[in-house]
């Protein structure tokens, strides 16, 4: 066997979830780089095996913190929503007047034609 089909089988070799294969163990046993690599799946196993184990504790105040932070998060969300919920009542407010002044210059306009229609006739 050659060294790229060796290494193609070395995990499932690792794990035990392939049959026994006496011609990958015979390549292995006469092939140096096939060890290394062998030993270096052995060793990710055992070390991915502690990490099961490990608990990371969490600093003192942690908690606190992450949920302060959360807090503020969503008071600064609050503050733009509201912030653009103003700005966009203000447009319409603006929007609203200078339709109200156009209208009513139309309006005017019109009396004063009409005024001036009746003098002329």
């Amino acid at each position: 066997m050659r060294c790229d089909e060796v290494a193609a089988l070395l995990p499932t070799l690792v794990d035990g979830t392939a049959p026994p294969n006496l011609a990958v163990e015979h390549h292995v046993e006469s092939c140096l780089r096939c060890q290394a690599e062998l030993a270096r799946y052995r060793r990710l196993l055992r070390t991915l095996a502690l990490l099961r184990t490990r608990y990371a504790e969490p600093t003192p105040g942690l908690l606190g913190e992450t949920l302060a932070a959360l807090t503020d998060a969503a008071e600064e969300g609050a503050r733009r929503t509201l912030l653009s919920g103003r700005r966009l009542a203000y447009a319409g407010a603006i929007g609203g007047t200078a339709v109200a002044a156009g209208a009513t210059a139309a309006l005017l306009i019109a009396r004063s034609r009409r005024r001036s229609m009746r003098l002329a006739g």
